[in-house]
């Protein structure tokens, strides 16, 4: 036989059950935040976080190989891990500067750059390799790497474009137009110039029979500042406030250093090989 509970009783346990209630209800919330579930005010940023950038993914220039003499095999080698190394750095740049930057971002602040220092390690390797042997040929085929993206991250193994961080992508219009809204520091006003150092007023007499390659990676080095200040000009109002360094300026110093690293092996086959031009890779944004 049931008992009515005093009115006093009555009070306690209907606040010990709403306690509980509430009580269930934030385990509930915080659960669901644990398991992953956007909050209803932070769908775009909860996007950008939980989105899976892919993986980069380059040919195996090892496999590709000829016979490697063993005076070469040193040098090989270390460039070989050099490949490994600008995969990884280009990898984890991919996983920090997601939700970032416009639609090609991927290809111009990640790909772009990847393939550029590739041409220049694979080059070297074929040099060296060169030295003592048949020079291979169609090594640079290699160079180009592709975004292969995640089952269910929007696409499907190819080289798409996926948000990233540390430069813009090409959408501006070329010349040198000033962008139309403020895109923080590095992103607004005039884009600049990029200056460099003159290499080849630095160098010693070059031997004759070096003559025509150091000539044509001088024209190189003019090329790649000429393509950066291009890229510089394309995405002003872009990127973030460290974009022109991570994305123009540091690329370009690597590119420049293999450049110059080549110049001077040129030179020191026949004479003494000049030290110390690698501090003259280093660029500069002149406002």
């Amino acid at each position: 036989m049931s008992r009515a509970l005093p009115k006093y009783d009555r009070r306690r346990v209907a606040f010990i059950g709403g306690t509980a209630a509430v009580v269930l209800s934030g385990a509930v919330i915080a659960g669901s935040a644990l398991a992953g579930e956007p909050s209803k005010g932070g769908g775009a940023q909860s996007a950008r976080t939980l989105a899976d950038p892919g993986t980069i993914s380059c040919p195996d220039v090892k496999s590709q190989l000829p016979a490697v003499p063993a005076s070469a095999r040193a040098e090989v080698d270390r460039n070989l891990g050099l490949l490994d190394t600008q995969v990884q750095e280009a990898s984890t740049r991919l996983r920090n500067t997601v939700g970032q930057g416009g639609p090609d971002f991927v290809q111009n602040a990640i790909l772009g750059p990847l393939k550029d220092k590739r041409v220049s390690t694979i080059d070297r390797i074929a040099i060296a390799i060169g030295r003592k042997g048949t020079k291979p040929r169609g090594l640079d085929a290699l160079a180009p790497c592709a975004l292969n993206r995640a089952s269910g991250a929007g696409g499907s193994g190819t080289a798409t474009a996926a948000p990233t961080a540390s430069a813009g992508a090409a959408g501006q219009q070329a010349g040198g137009q000033q962008a139309g809204g403020s895109g923080g520091a590095g992103g607004s006003g005039a884009a600049g110039t990029i200056s460099c150092p003159d290499v080849k007023s630095q160098l010693p007499a070059v031997p004759a029979s070096a003559r025509a390659e150091v000539d044509r990676n001088l024209g190189l080095l003019d090329t790649q500042v000429q393509e950066a200040n291009t890229r510089l000009r394309n995405t002003v109002g872009q990127g973030g406030p460290d974009f022109v360094q991570n994305a123009i300026l540091g690329p370009l110093a690597d590119k420049r250093k293999s450049t110059i690293d080549r110049i001077a092996i040129a030179i020191g086959r026949t004479s003494a090989k000049p030290q110390g031009l690698d501090s003259l890779a280093a660029c500069a944004l002149t406002k």
